[in-house]
């Protein structure tokens, strides 16, 4: 279980992942800064008194049964399907691959992306108190899921295209099922 952080300035004595490796990580979540009254509590409880020792609230048996839940949510045949067809989708020079995709990505997502896509959209129901993934749950993690396995090209980058906006661009021109 890996948790890992990357900081975008500098960078000395960093290196960036070979895509390979950045595959094997279920998410790519982007932290922005809080918005102010956030960072006014933050402050508050970060300058004032020492904080509260920290009780665990689970532990490894806990985690290993948290996993096992999620593995038994069910999830469609129809939303496995369009996990596989969204990953497929940023795969240039294939067949069915829309022509944005074609001018504007170097590599596409591979099987890990559909894996990671239906697993976390059966931990993002059970977190919403849901034991069934929705379509939405796969669209609401599709940037996370997509956004450090797709390479864009050189053009691309060029022209300032974000790989967030083409993977929603992307969600929204792959055919739902039931469409």
């Amino acid at each position: 279980f890996v948790l890992a952080t990357q900081n975008p300035i500098e960078q000395e004595g960093t290196y960036p992942l070979p895509e390979a490796q950045l595959d094997r990580f279920l998410f790519n979540v982007v932290v922005d800064y809080l918005p102010e009254a956030d960072e006014v509590r933050v402050i508050q409880r970060t300058t004032g008194a020492p904080p509260e020792p920290i009780e665990p609230l689970f532990n490894g048996e806990d985690v290993l049964a948290f996993h096992a839940l999620v593995r038994q949510v069910p999830v469609s045949e129809d939303l496995v399907r369009h996990a596989v067809r969204l990953a497929a989708a940023t795969r240039p020079r294939r067949a069915g691959t829309p022509d944005f995709i074609n001018e504007s990505v170097t590599w596409g997502a591979g099987t890990r992306a559909p894996q990671c896509l239906v697993l976390g959209a059966k931990a993002r129901a059970l977190l919403r108190g849901r034991a069934h993934v929705t379509l939405e749950d796969l669209h609401e993690l599709a940037v996370p899921v997509l956004r450090h396995r797709v390479l864009l090209n050189y053009r691309a980058e060029a022209d300032g295209l974000r790989i967030d906006d083409l993977i929603r661009r992307l969600v929204e021109s792959v055919d739902a099922p039931g469409s």
